[in-house]
């Protein structure tokens, strides 16, 4: 089975673009705001890894990154962050809430699945690929 990974933006074709480079190694699960976010985890659900901007529609910047960081339950959860904001801020606050990653939006969604498997084989989780089918011809 594959893990999981929760990406939360409000940029459909950024989550589009994501959702498109990450399916073949991941399910990925998609989150337009912070609230959607925290709903789909409130349900037991534990993603390898939380992939999230710090700007989020009806909420605080970095308050959804902030509530992770601090929760006993979700705390231990990876989280690379995609900002828009300031590069000075952004390195800031990522290192004093632990983030694991960042990228400055425009970024390479090449190096950013490399990461992506990188930090979770460091964890000592494989990632699988999905294996092609053979197609009928």
């Amino acid at each position: 089975m594959k893990q999981q990974i929760l990406i939360v933006d409000d940029s459909k074709p950024i989550s589009y673009l994501l959702q498109t480079i990450l399916r073949k190694k991941f399910q990925v699960i998609t989150a337009p705001d912070g609230y959607a976010a925290m709903r789909w985890l409130s349900k037991k659900n534990f993603p390898a890894l939380i992939i999230a901007s710090p700007r989020l529609p009806e909420m605080q910047n970095w308050e959804m990154i902030e509530h992770l960081r601090s929760s006993g339950i979700y705390g231990d959860i990876p989280v690379i962050v995609l900002s828009g904001l300031d590069k000075q801020e952004t390195a800031g606050k990522c290192a004093e809430l632990g983030v694991e990653a960042y990228y400055m939006k425009p970024f390479n969604p090449v190096d950013l699945e490399k990461n992506i498997c990188n930090l979770l084989s460091l964890q000592g989780r494989s990632v699988e690929e999905e294996t092609p089918r053979l197609q009928a011809v």
